[in-house]
């Protein structure tokens, strides 16, 4: 595939090495030299430097074959731009990232559609849903959910004194087990488990479940202590903050610390009287106590500073509070904040690059997600008619070691899968690859012509 990617920002380079290791054939263009030379010399790209809204930019960078066309400036205007004049020159598909979430709505779809924009990301959004579920779940490092809710993946930290502790997955997950332990972090190592490896203390361990479950697996990974989230402190007054706080139910008192004035001002106006604005810095511990930092149950460090996130996330644990948040935007820091152990990691770049990959999935991909604080990839495949996973049993098909199925949908109900499930055309199943290896489910999945491209 001819991928062209306007913008050699975080969002666009990550996606530039990610897409790489997938052999496609990738252009970067950027107004600023020095953000390409470096990639240029380490990675098999082509760059072209000039301003990505310029119709000589484009028609030197070749848009007009491009099979997909990603504007990801940080600039809204220059993306849609981009993304316009792309689509004249003959590119295929264009998306662009946006800062505006009117621009998201359902209803304005068929409306950048015939402006020549295929799809409008908005990271802060995603981010923001995350980390509501985040909120709402205190117990679990990562909460997914799948078809409506018919599957959830729980990503939990297993601390001392869980039951399942020590024992093999071959005793603990069993075919009438109501869940399936899909992917284990491990000593900063990322696998798909099998039989005779063991959940240690320490391990972050993913959970693929049906909702009645939801419960047990709380029990037995030793979480039942944790409290329901009725106050959250947010420090920080982006437009992560604002998406989070607008996503999170309305049981859930928030308040938000903005150290500038005018931002405060306008989160005024934005969240209205239901959310507490505090012209304040987050990190200050006697202010965190004058506004009674121990009523609170979560508390999101959401600043545009990493550093500071990851400080102001330690610091609410030292006064008390159970689940903590923290935006971490430069990847260097992730592995350092997990080890940590400050709580959950939202990394928002990650969350673009996962809605755009799904796109060059020739399957039915309904979404893709990468897993922020483990080296995997999830992925929803709809099976065709005839596809090679649906002619045996999971168990006969010789699946990469790589590659675990965790659960699947059929008319609307979550089903677990082991070794003797037979999968049936419309199913759509949920899979759990290391990362980089979600291409050796093509023979499997689709019957005749590959599944990626």
């Amino acid at each position: 595939m001819n991928i062209i990617i306007a913008g050699a920002g975080a969002v666009g380079t990550h996606l530039a090495k990610l897409l790489i290791r997938e052999k496609h054939s990738i252009t970067l263009i950027d107004a600023d030299r020095n953000r390409l030379d470096p990639l240029s010399n380490n990675f098999d790209i082509m760059t072209v430097v000039g301003p990505p809204s310029s119709i000589s930019t484009l028609r030197e960078a070749e848009a007009s074959t491009a099979d997909l066309f990603i504007a990801v400036t940080p600039d809204e205007s220059h993306n849609i731009t981009c993304c316009m004049l792309a689509k004249q020159l003959g590119a295929k598909r264009t998306v662009a990232r946006v800062d505006n979430y009117e621009y998201t709505l359902p209803e304005h779809h068929d409306m950048f559609e015939r402006a020549g924009i295929n799809s409008i990301i908005y990271p802060e959004l995603l981010a923001g849903r995350e980390i509501a579920h985040n909120v709402h779940h205190s117990w679990v490092r990562q909460w997914w959910e799948f078809q409506k809710g018919a599957l959830v993946l729980l990503g939990i930290k297993i601390r001392k004194g869980a039951p399942i502790i020590g024992q093999p997955l071959r005793e603990i997950c069993q075919p009438e087990s109501p869940y399936v332990i899909v992917a284990m972090k491990h000593d900063g190592d990322t696998l798909i488990p099998h039989g005779n490896d063991q959940v240690q203390e320490g391990d972050l361990v993913f959970f693929m479940t049906t909702p009645l479950y939801v419960d047990h697996i709380r029990s037995i990974s030793g979480k039942e202590g944790y409290p329901e989230v009725k106050n959250v402190f947010v420090m920080g007054g982006s437009d992560t903050a604002v998406r989070a706080v607008k996503e999170m139910s309305a049981s859930t008192h928030a308040k938000i610390f903005e150290n500038d004035y005018h931002r405060a001002r306008e989160l005024s106006d934005l969240l209205g009287n239901g959310t507490l604005i505090i012209n304040g810095d987050g990190r200050d511990m006697e202010l965190l106590q004058d506004e009674n930092i121990a009523s609170a149950q979560a508390f999101l460090a959401l600043t545009d500073n990493s550093e500071s996130n990851i400080l102001a996330c330690l610091t609410a644990k030292r006064m008390g509070v159970c689940k903590t948040v923290a935006m971490i935007e430069n990847s260097d820091y992730i592995s350092m904040a997990e080890s940590l152990d400050i709580g959950t990691i939202i990394n928002k770049k990650t969350f673009a690059a996962s809605h755009i990959y799904q796109m060059m999935l020739k399957a039915d991909v309904t979404s893709m997600k990468s897993l922020t604080i483990a080296a995997a990839d999830v992925a929803e495949i709809k099976v065709p008619e005839g596809a090679r996973i649906t002619r045996r049993p999971i168990k006969e098909q010789g699946l990469p070691t790589t590659v675990n199925l965790g659960g699947l949908v059929r008319e609307g109900k979550g089903m677990l899968i082991n070794g003797n499930t037979i999968i049936q055309p419309g199913d759509t199943v949920v899979a759990f690859c290391l990362q980089g290896e979600v291409r050796k489910l093509d023979r499997f999945f689709k019957p005749a012509t590959g599944l990626f491209s």
